[in-house]
């Protein structure tokens, strides 16, 4: 059963509710959703529907609570199926919040972003993480300005290199040492090579082959699959350092 609009009373209970408005051959649509979550969907922080929808319906007139007809739904999206007109909307659709709510969605989307910063990058004097506040301050020194169409995720990768005019800031990497028995780890070189950073040791010792390697951190589980897929679980991935500089990947040798 679809829930019902939370019709506002007042305009403090209306801050509750964002629409999001689609029109097609001068028809409007909308659905109702809750403002802090339409922004999260569209980033593919939120990915149940259930948590971003006060109502599973799709509506001409949503404050009245007047639903789109099955003809309507046909002509404007090629289904009755309601669940598809709404995903439909989501991704194409305008939508109406108030500034208040802007404001506290463009707020949560920087920290985010920040956070990720924080989570991936370190200061290259003394080799630890900034404080999240100190990135919040130098995104506000630059000027940086959310954009609703992209991830938090690629804003953040994209802002790394602004903020190196602002703070001696670098990606940070994660060193291990891969091992595998036999001669699984000279079949599995040149898938590791694609998903490492960087190869910085080998050697074959105690008959395993042995890889000293940098990977971003994300690419963790990647690595630790292929190890265990090459080797039929027999392999090990050891982490050495959780902290490396990028920039002094190229001072390191074979």
């Amino acid at each position: 059963m679809s829930r019902q609009i939370q019709r506002p009373g007042n305009l403090v209970t209306q801050t509750n509710v964002a629409y999001v408005r689609y029109k097609y051959k001068n028809k409007r649509f909308e659905i109702a959703c809750y403002p802090n979550k339409v922004l999260d969907w569209r980033r593919g922080v939120e990915k149940d529907l259930s948590e971003v929808l006060q109502s599973e319906r799709v509506y001409t007139n949503a404050s009245r609570g007047i639903e789109a007809s099955v003809k309507q739904l046909k002509q404007a999206f090629q289904t009755d199926d309601h669940a598809i007109a709404i995903e439909h909307i989501l991704k194409k659709g305008v939508l109406q919040v108030s500034k208040r709510e802007r404001q506290a969605g463009l707020k949560k989307a920087k920290k985010e972003v920040a956070s990720i910063i924080t989570s991936k990058c370190i200061n290259k004097e003394t080799q630890r993480p900034f404080p999240q506040t100190v990135i919040e301050k130098a995104m506000e020194n630059i000027g940086f300005s959310v954009n609703p169409k992209k991830s938090a995720k690629a804003m953040a990768l994209a802002l790394i290199p602004q903020l190196q005019e602002e703070l001696p800031i670098v990606k940070a990497q994660m060193r291990l040492r891969l091992l595998f028995p036999g001669n699984t780890g000279k079949a599995a070189k040149s898938d590791v090579l694609r998903i490492v950073t960087k190869i910085e040791k080998e050697k074959f010792a105690g008959n395993c082959f042995i890889y000293e390697v940098l990977v971003d951190p994300g690419d963790f589980r990647g690595v630790d699959e292929l190890v265990g897929r090459f080797t039929r679980g027999k392999g090990s991935v050891e982490i050495l350092e959780t902290c490396v500089a990028k920039t002094s990947v190229e001072f390191f040798g074979h």
